[in-house]
């Protein structure tokens, strides 16, 4: 594969899951303190890795969680909901993200301890944090492993989500199913590049579980890494506004998840099979997740769908536009 290193990978799918006895007693200590609502702070990728964990939490609870964006929180002025009694969770892997920082700060000044994810110790968040889980493997499904085990575990310490034992154990095996499913699609992936990454406007549909790693994917990937102009949109809202922009030579990228929300996703289908010549289909329900049962599909198919697109379709659009991933133009290159 294109840019890969199998060994590092590997290793480092073994460093992130050595997180799990952590992870684990984070969730039981601050469960022992006790909590009325869990407010999570991202921004950008950080906010879209976090959209599934939220939304496959709120299908299990009725607690409150909210998910919220680090730059809005610290100026939204109805924020009743954040208290000392609150659950915050955060999370930087360079530990230097100015809204993140900014975000936390302002929780300490309330008050409210915050738990975060990290690379390491000595990052300007960590310093920051009253709990920390420290992890410098950066792949995004590094990091929906580790939110989804702490977010199952928080239920399952509340009675809501008793297969969690299960559910962590089984997730030893989920990288070497990842690498393989990289693999199968490497083909694929570099066909849809040769025949795409140059295209002026493309767009891309999502829903569910995977509504945040299409965000992901086409906002921080293509728009921010490759310069690809990109609408992100999910698959409801499609048929109010986009559906219009679509013709014969318009690209649509469908991801289909696995879901209840499906049933949208199959709408946007049927609907640009009658009018694009260019549709797109990528359905995390054609690859095998061997070792790991059924009813946890859900909860694996952004990591499944992070590591065809967000990982190896990445790969291929570097190659075919000869733009590094690595090279920005403004982001994080002076101030604004």
């Amino acid at each position: 594969m294109r840019n890969f290193d199998v060994k590092k990978y590997i290793e480092e799918g073994k460093t992130t899951y050595s997180k799990r006895k952590d992870i684990e007693a984070l969730a039981d200590k601050v469960t022992a303190r006790g909590y009325n609502n869990i407010v999570i702070i991202g921004i950008g990728g950080t906010w879209a890795e976090w959209h599934p964990v939220v939304h496959v939490m709120k299908h299990y609870t009725d607690l409150p969680i909210y998910l919220e964006n680090a730059a809005e929180l610290c100026i939204k002025k109805d924020k009743r909901y954040l208290t000392k009694d609150s659950l915050v969770i955060t999370v930087s892997a360079s530990g230097d993200t100015k809204e993140i920082l900014a975000a936390v700060k302002m929780c300490k000044e309330m008050g409210i301890e915050v738990a975060g994810f990290t690379k390491n110790n000595e990052t300007p968040l960590a310093k920051e944090l009253d709990y920390i889980i420290a992890n410098p493997c950066g792949d995004c499904e590094d990091s929906y492993m580790m939110f989804f085990m702490l977010g199952l575990r928080l239920l399952y310490n509340r009675g809501e989500f008793p297969n969690y034992e299960k559910f962590a154990d089984q997730m030893g095996v989920l990288h070497e199913n990842l690498l393989r499913i990289r693999e199968e699609f490497e083909p694929r992936a570099a066909e849809i590049a040769r025949a795409y990454a140059k295209e002026p406007y493309n767009i891309f549909v999502g829903s569910g579980t995977l509504w945040g790693e299409t965000y992901l994917f086409s906002m921080c990937i293509l728009e921010e890494m490759q310069w690809v102009r990109t609408k992100s949109v999910t698959s409801a809202d499609f048929f109010h506004g986009t559906l219009e922009l679509v013709d014969k030579d318009v690209p649509v990228f469908l991801f289909k998840g696995e879901d209840e929300y499906r049933e949208l996703d199959n709408r946007v289908e049927r609907f640009c099979q009658k009018i694009t010549d260019k549709l797109i289909v990528i359905d995390t329900k054609d690859y095998d997740l061997k070792g790991i049962d059924e009813e946890f599909r859900v909860i694996c198919s952004p990591m499944i769908l992070t590591a065809l697109v967000t990982e190896r379709l990445a790969a291929h659009y570097e190659l075919n536009t000869g733009h590094s991933l690595d090279f920005r133009r403004y982001y994080r290159q002076f101030d604004y």
